[in-house]
């Protein structure tokens, strides 16, 4: 598991924990992929599969948790990639800038 994986563990862990129905997998690309679950955060297993993927680079994770990016910006940029449910999609984003 990669520094900036952990990173974003420890970080989102607390913002997601109780938040989230369902499963999120974050791929951040080069690095590795974060599961996100009710219960919080953790690195997902290679082939571990969500309801909903959301990958891109890790600047673009980091500009969309310090709300310089927009996640729907981001996803029309082609910056964001979704795949899955588009409703849990949004609820992700909504944890991500909160």
């Amino acid at each position: 598991m990669s520094a900036v994986v952990e990173e974003f563990i420890a970080f989102l862990g607390p913002r997601v924990s109780g938040q989230l129905q369902g499963t999120a997998r974050l791929e951040i690309t080069g690095e590795g992929a974060v599961m996100l679950d009710h219960t919080g955060a953790r690195a997902a297993l290679d082939d571990e599969v969500a309801d909903v993927t959301l990958a891109a680079a890790e600047q673009v994770f980091r500009n969309i948790l310090s709300g310089d990016q927009n996640p729907a910006t981001a996803f029309m940029m082609g910056k964001l990639k979704v795949e899955g449910s588009l409703q849990r999609a949004l609820k992700v984003s909504a944890i991500l800038t909160a």
